[in-house]
C-alpha cells in the first residue's frame, strides 16, 4: 500500500470512529521494565484488516509507538505520557485522549491494550489482575492465558535466542484479533527518536 493510500485509510478511520464509545479503564498496574521492539502487526476488526510494521519503545515514563507501511514510511506515531496519549498522522494531524487504549479505540476503531501488553509482551500476566493460565510449554513459559477479557497465545524464541522471549503473540477480544510478530528484541529502551527516514 502506497503512503498516500495508507494515510487516506487512516484518515477515513479517524473520521468514521471519532464518536465511538470508549472502553472501560483498566485498573492501574506497575509499569513493566523498559524495552524496544521492532515487528509487524495485523489487526482484524469489524470485518476489516490492517497490517503495519511497528516499533514500540517502552520507557519508565511513557511509550512511543510508530506504525509504518511495509516499505517503512511512517503512518502514525502514538505517544503516551502521564498526561495522556497523542496520535500524529502522516500529515501531522494530531488527536488526543487519556490513554492509548482510549485513543486507538476512538481514532482507529480498534483497541491497542498497551497497558496490558507491556506485560503480556514478555509472556507475563499483568500484576494484580486475575489471570487464567491455560497452558505452558516445556520451559514453563505461558503459551495460552485469559486476562482482563483478552485471550492471549504465544510462540517463543528458543531459550538461547532473545532470552527466550515471545516471537509472536495473538490477542483476541470479541470480534477483534491482534497478531504481533516480534522481529527484534532490545531489553532496554534506547531513546525516543523516530526510526531513520521513518523506516524500521
Amino acid at each position: 500500500m502506497k503512503l498516500a493510500q495508507a494515510a487516506l485509510l487512516l484518515a477515513a478511520l479517524l473520521f468514521l470512529n471519532g464518536c465511538a464509545s470508549l472502553p472501560t479503564a483498566t485498573p492501574a498496574a506497575p509499569r513493566a521494565a523498559p524495552f524496544d521492539v521492532l515487528g509487524r502487526v495485523l489487526v482484524n476488526f469489524d470485518g476489516r484488516a490492517i497490517t503495519a510494521n511497528v516499533r514500540w519503545l517502552h520507557a519508565a515514563d511513557g511509550d512511543d509507538i510508530w506504525l509504518m507501511t511495509p516499505t517503512g514510511q511512517a503512518l502514525a506515531h502514538i505517544a503516551e505520557t502521564a498526561t495522556g496519549a497523542t496520535i500524529t498522522t502522516a500529515d501531522q494531524t494530531q488527536y488526543q485522549a487519556g490513554s492509548i487504549e482510549a485513543l486507538t479505540r476512538r481514532a482507529l476503531g480498534w483497541i491497542l491494550p498497551a497497558r496490558q501488553m507491556q506485560h503480556w509482551l514478555r509472556g507475563a500476566p499483568v500484576p494484580g489482575i486475575d489471570a487464567e493460565i491455560a497452558e505452558r510449554d516445556a520451559a514453563g513459559r505461558i503459551t495460552r492465558m485469559t486476562q482482563d477479557g483478552w485471550r492471549v497465545s504465544y510462540d517463543y524464541y528458543p531459550v538461547t535466542e532473545n532470552d527466550g522471549l515471545p516471537r509472536r503473540m495473538e490477542l483476541a477480544n470479541g470480534a477483534q484479533m491482534l497478531r504481533l510478530v516480534i522481529d527484534s528484541w532490545r531489553r532496554e529502551a534506547a531513546g525516543a527518536e523516530a526510526p531513520p527516514s521513518g523506516r524500521l
